[in-house]
């Protein structure tokens, strides 16, 4: 009665709250009580599914795994900064993968002593190592992009890559069907000899992909997670894994369709395509020979005086650390009698919502967080702007250079604004490796400096005012 009754019954309830917190967290105010939905479902699932007797029969491997995943996951949570949290999200996704090849692998290795797998059994397992040790070895190359670390820092010359990745994933197909059409010890062979091409050809799709296009990367990634979880579910016949896998490489799908819309680029643009630089790449220097640079005192003056602010925070600020400073420098503002509020790029940043869980951790009000499409056409009526490490996604060359690599690409148009405040450090370009006539327009001030210490700067000098 437990396992035919009880345990879909639980499934079921489940399921209900994974679709549910899936529904709360696409809005700020109820993305907690929804993740915590989303985990109280994952615990029950997980709770009925280890006391039924027909599918755990022991549990020392289970306590080991609640201990030492407990120990993991609370020195990540009180070790990771908030900056860091995009390579923790990679992470997760290739952990995830990861354990699909394992699960399903091992499933596989138990029923193949002479057993006859079934077509759809064998199908998910196929499926499951394939798409598991793509996400797992493309989230580890991801992983090192986003912590820059050395030997990831540039693409490594992979002569005709795009043609060997197409065999690849030939070979990669007729291996599946050689499994599935296969049996016992013929259809190890085959999934080993999977898990070690897709493994490989895991690490070739990530590796010419640009720092900039690492929002879409995470979301996809996110999403052949689920997908390879939800494979593993038909391996081990688990209903509620088929569900919650679903959901998540369907939500994966929807946002990285979203992040390749915010950047007016398609998804195989992105995965097969390289950023060139523009037509004005050689211009810099004639374009940059206007620029202004101010002071904190200047800005401070400018800030006391101003109705309404906008800071548009980029991945500099999350380097520099910076958004505590900005969440006290807009408590001065309001302190004034001003307006402050923050303008979200979808792909500013490393991760889809970075900037919004970094503006999150420094309590900056979720009602002050403003969508690019949102705040656009109230920009002439903004004061001040106060652009702090973003650089492609208020460029203007989006909207009026045909020739741009990021041509059409929807930006935040802080040039129509009163005053706009540039900090950064230099005048270097953004990813998309092109020079920024918003440096040099009338309208536009230049504040070199580190990100936290130019605010930490102007709070200073506002207090003195």
């Amino acid at each position: 009665m437990y396992s035919s009754v009880i345990v879909p019954l639980v499934y079921l309830l489940a399921a209900a709250l994974f679709i549910f917190g899936l529904k709360n967290m696409s809005h700020p105010r109820t993305a907690v009580r929804g993740n915590l939905m989303g985990a109280m479902g994952m615990l029950i699932a997980v709770l009925v599914t280890v006391l039924d007797p027909e599918r755990v029969q022991t549990y020392y491997f289970v306590l080991g795994g609640i201990v030492v995943g407990s120990v993991v996951g609370a020195v990540l949570a009180l070790k990771i900064q908030m900056t860091a949290m995009p390579q923790l999200v990679g992470l997760f996704n290739g952990f995830g993968g990861g354990a699909s090849v394992l699960v399903a692998g091992a499933e596989l290795a138990r029923t193949a002593g002479g057993q006859v797998n079934p077509y759809v059994m064998l199908t998910a397992t196929a499926l499951s190592g394939l798409i598991g040790a793509v996400t797992f070895w493309g989230s580890m190359v991801a992983f090192g992009k986003l912590q820059e670390l050395q030997m990831f820092k540039k693409p490594f010359p992979i002569p005709a890559q795009q043609l060997i990745n197409a065999l690849l994933a030939l070979v990669l197909l007729v291996t599946a069907l050689a499994m599935v059409w296969g049996a016992g010890n013929y259809a190890v062979l085959c999934y080993i000899l999977i898990v070690l091409l897709a493994s490989v050809l895991g690490v070739f799709l990530v590796n010419p992909i640009g720092g900039a296009d690492m929002p879409v990367v995470i979301a996809l990634l996110n999403s052949y997670s689920g997908l390879a979880a939800a494979a593993t579910g038909f391996v081990i016949d688990n209903n509620v894994l088929i569900i919650a896998g679903s959901l998540v490489g369907a939500s994966g799908l929807i946002l990285t369709k979203i992040m390749c819309k915010a950047m007016n680029r398609s998804l195989g643009n992105v995965l097969f395509g390289v950023l060139e630089a523009g037509s004005l790449a050689g211009s810099a220097d004639e374009m940059y020979a206007t620029v202004r640079s101010t002071s904190a005192d200047d800005i401070a003056m400018l800030l006391d005086g101003a109705q309404r602010v906008v800071f548009v925070p980029g991945y500099g600020m999350a380097v520099a650390q910076a958004q505590h400073a900005v969440r006290d420098l807009g408590q001065l503002i309001e302190e004034r009698g001003g307006v402050v509020e923050y303008a979200i790029h979808p792909v500013a940043g490393r991760m889809p919502g970075h900037m919004n869980v970094l503006l999150a951790e420094a309590d900056v009000d979720y009602e002050q967080l403003k969508e690019m499409d949102e705040i656009n056409p109230t920009m002439e009526t903004v004061d001040v702007v106060i652009v702090l490490g973003a650089n492609d996604v208020v460029n203007p060359l989006a909207r009026t250079d045909p020739k741009s690599p990021i041509a059409g690409m929807p930006i935040i148009d802080v040039d129509k604004a009163r005053t706009v405040i540039v900090v950064k450090r230099s005048l270097s370009p953004g990813f998309a490796g092109i020079p920024n006539p918003l440096f040099a327009m009338e309208n536009t001030l230049m504040f070199f400096s580190d990100g936290q210490k130019a605010i930490l700067d102007v709070v200073a000098a506002m207090k003195e005012l």
